[in-house]
């Protein structure tokens, strides 16, 4: 067993890069190997089977409370920063329309499939304190508005043991991954697909122009200063946002202490949502600019090695504990493209907006920005800027969904 902390990271970066290595390959057995195996599921998975096969001590280690605490907030700070509203305004309002009702239906379908599993089998869902199913699920719910960040947040908030968190892992990214291939398959069809939504595809064609426009007009190499800034960015707002919470939690504490059933006396609940908010408000000033000097790219950085540090603490045999789980999470992503699709027909929207605005949620920037990419490559920034948004809402989305959740859990 490795229990040098420092060696572990070494090991886990070691990981990573040889996942994103193999990945960029041009062969096609290893197309073939990714296009069946995404890469994100090996960066989980991989750390989580030297865990459970005793090689690294997932437990023990403190990579993950330092990450967490430092590089988690930073990132969010990163994704938040890149919030272009002048170029989301030009995309109309139907891409936004696509994003918000695919973020509604994932705030209910986390409940309404508790419900149903629940009603069929009481035990599936059962547990308590930690082991609450509900608070597992707010980690999806988290993940599936936002992306891995935002389910690290809501992990920290929810405090779910560590047994189901590795059971909710493993549905998160196996449902969400079975939903992008269903979308990337879409996309060869688009044609086919608008013409049953009755949409009109040509604005996505004034679209590709404005993101090509805009993106070579702000591609620049970065400066030294430029990762200065970032830092001084990201880790200043994250200073700031412990700094708050550390005066908000024990004022709250002591004087509203019913709040905490709410998980607002929660240290990390003030972090995340303080630090967020610090994000967006800087979009708005002209630090937005850095994200062109690779905000988002040192942000996802930040996502991988907490994804990593996650991954070193599952437990892959507790996986198969409670299969159930698997129905929870169809049932959700069921409802919730349900709900995309019949506002998408009604509205006429483009599957393109339907694809992208469904994988801005569920996936998170990476996947999103595949996704847009798979109808054509300069669109992958429509799905980074929803994306975008979609950190920027998804802990505050979690969070209502989680609330709901415990609400059907508990009533």
């Amino acid at each position: 067993m490795i229990s040098n902390d420092a060696t572990v990271l070494g090991l886990l970066m070691v990981i990573l890069a040889i996942i994103f290595y193999t990945a960029s390959l041009p062969g096609k057995g290893w197309q073939r190997f990714y296009s069946i195996i995404p890469p994100l599921l090996l960066c989980y998975f991989i750390p989580g089977l030297l865990n459970s096969i005793g090689i690294i001590n997932g437990v023990t280690s403190q990579l993950y409370p330092v990450v967490s605490r430092y590089l988690l907030p930073a990132c969010l700070v990163l994704f938040t920063i890149g919030m272009d509203w002048k170029s989301l305004t030009k995309l109309g309002p139907q891409a936004l329309i696509a994003m918000l009702v695919g973020t509604v239906g994932i705030m209910l379908g986390g409940p309404i499939a508790l419900w149903i599993v629940g009603s069929v089998s009481p035990d599936t869902v059962a547990g308590e304190g930690a082991d609450a199913v509900w608070r597992g699920l707010a980690t999806i719910a988290g993940s599936w508005i936002g992306g891995g960040a935002n389910q690290t947040a809501l992990r920290e908030v929810f405090q779910p043991s560590d047994k189901l968190f590795s059971q909710m892992v493993a549905v998160d990214v196996l449902i969400a991954e079975l939903w992008m291939a269903f979308l990337i398959y879409g996309a060869g069809i688009s044609g086919r697909i608008d013409s049953w939504l009755k949409a009109d595809s040509r604005e996505i064609d004034a679209v590709k122009a404005h993101m090509d426009s805009e993106n070579n007009a702000n591609l620049r190499i970065p400066a030294m200063r430029d990762y200065i800034y970032l830092a001084a960015v990201g880790f200043g707002a994250t200073g700031i946002a412990h700094a708050l919470a550390e005066i908000i939690t024990p004022y709250l504490s002591e004087n509203y202490p019913s709040l905490e059933k709410y998980s607002l006396t929660s240290n990390f609940f003030w972090v995340i949502g303080i630090v967020t908010f610090i994000g967006i408000a800087l979009s708005a000033t002209p630090l937005r600019k850095l994200e062109y000097a690779g905000a988002s790219k040192m942000g996802t950085v930040f996502l991988y090695i907490l994804i990593a540090t996650i991954g070193m603490q599952m437990d892959l045999g507790a996986v198969a504990d409670n299969p159930g789980l698997f129905a929870i999470g169809f049932i959700w992503i069921l409802i919730h493209a349900i709900i995309l699709i019949v506002v998408c027909r009604r509205l006429k929207i483009p599957f393109f907006f339907l694809a992208v605005g469904s994988q801005a949620n569920v996936g998170g920037s990476a996947s999103a920005s595949v996704v847009a990419a798979s109808f054509h490559p300069s669109l992958a920034p429509v799905g980074v800027l929803l994306a975008i948004l979609g950190y920027a809402i998804g802990t505050y989305g979690g969070y209502l969904t989680a609330l709901m959740m415990q609400w059907i859990s508990e009533g």
